[in-house]
């Protein structure tokens, strides 16, 4: 890459991911973040075998695994606890790495050099022109590039400059989220199982984070109400274990040792048909946000980063246009097969139609058919670069 511009708008997983990798290719990078400090929420987020995979090339595996959770077993059970039979989970579990997501933030902010995240720096439009693209932000200063990616998440700001904005779908589901210390469950629950139940309208999954301090809560119920897209939204805990009344007894142990709970509104979006201007273009949630039953949000935003980095290695600012067109091209149709999938996949959970073997086994379908183990992101892009 010869000395090319990039401005990158959002420091999340996603946008960070792809800073490191644009860097190590040679970029001048500078990630725009509207926040005033970097403050992800207390969630878990999972990386898998795709995402890890790109972490191992970019030399942060063993930092990455030095702050996940701790993992002995990964199972999926019915709601009143008995195996899931021919159940396999769709990454082994040295290849599975649940991550709490404000360290795993720092971790990535903190592989790049000082004074490439900028904080306080809102994107409010975005204009091209003959040499790249200007950046406006909310404070009226400007900054310039040659190319701008959009990593700001699923309201993003750019979404409307590279084309008609497209609102978040629900699916008729929310999840209230919760971490709770490890040693609050000693003697109740072995916090290095990976450990998810399936019953009828709703699953509840909990594993550890925090190199097994704490462990991240996720129970999907229905809901028939408009939940706000955070995960800040203050949840009830007595309702959360009356949702789960009458499952598997640990679920209600667990439940009884939290201090407070979040709703999350569990959203998504329809592929959208373009997201990329010549100089200009989107990752991550800010251009096709999925729901979270695969683990993939953070997962495709990575393969995006790693896809985006290896096509414009080398370019020169006349590349550009055809570089992001063959972005488009490697991750529209990959996105579209995950989100389908990642309903597809939450549906398999929630349902009643099938009996227990049947059930896994179409859960294994849907891991199978999107390959999340062995997917090679970075190996698509360089082989498409043949052809140039």
């Amino acid at each position: 890459m010869s000395g090319l511009k990039v401005a990158i708008t959002g420091a999340g997983i996603g946008g960070l991911t792809a800073a490191i990798a644009l860097q190590q290719r040679g970029a001048d990078v500078t990630v725009y973040e509207k926040a005033h400090e970097l403050r992800e929420l207390g969630a878990g987020v999972a990386v898998g075998g795709n995402g890890a995979r790109i972490y191992e090339s970019l030399g942060l595996r063993d930092a990455i695994a030095a702050i996940a959770g701790t993992i002995s077993t990964i199972n999926v059970k019915t709601w009143r606890g008995e195996p899931l039979p021919g159940y396999r989970p769709p990454f082994p579990v040295d290849q599975t790495y649940p991550l709490h997501r404000a360290e795993f933030q720092r971790l990535l902010a903190s592989a790049l050099p000082p004074g490439t995240v900028r904080l306080g720096r809102e994107c409010v439009n975005a204009v091209e022109d003959e040499d790249g693209v200007r950046i406006d932000f909310s404070d009226g200063s400007q900054a310039h590039a040659d190319v701008l990616v959009g990593a700001d998440g699923i309201h993003s700001t750019l979404q409307s400059v590279v084309g008609p904005k497209t609102a978040p779908v629900s699916e008729g589901i929310m999840a209230y989220r919760g971490l709770i210390p490890a040693e609050r469950l000693q003697g109740v629950y072995d916090p290095t199982d990976w450990s998810m139940w399936v019953g009828p309208r709703q699953s509840f999954l909990i594993y550890s984070v925090s190199a097994g301090a704490m462990l991240n809560v996720v129970a999907f119920v229905p809901t028939d109400l408009e939940v706000e897209e955070s995960w800040s939204a203050p949840g009830d805990v007595a309702a959360l274990a009356a949702a789960y009344d009458g499952w598997d007894h640990p679920i209600g142990e667990i439940i009884g040792t939290m201090d407070h709970t979040f709703r999350w509104g569990i959203y998504d979006r329809a592929p959208r048909k373009t997201w990329s201007t010549d100089h200009i273009t989107l990752l991550g949630d800010s251009a096709h946000a999925v729901t979270p039953h695969l683990g993939q949000g953070a997962n495709q935003a990575i393969e995006d980063a790693i896809t985006l980095a290896v096509l414009l290695e080398h370019a020169r600012p006349a590349d550009v246009p055809d570089r992001l067109r063959r972005y488009e091209d490697l991750r529209i149709d990959r996105n579209r097969q995950v989100r389908e999938g990642a309903r597809e996949a939450g549906a398999l959970y929630r349902t009643t139609e099938f009996t227990p073997p049947r059930q896994a086994e179409r859960i294994v379908a849907v891991y199978d058919r999107l390959e999340l183990n062995t997917y090679d992101a970075q190996k698509v892009a360089e082989n498409s670069l043949v052809t140039l």
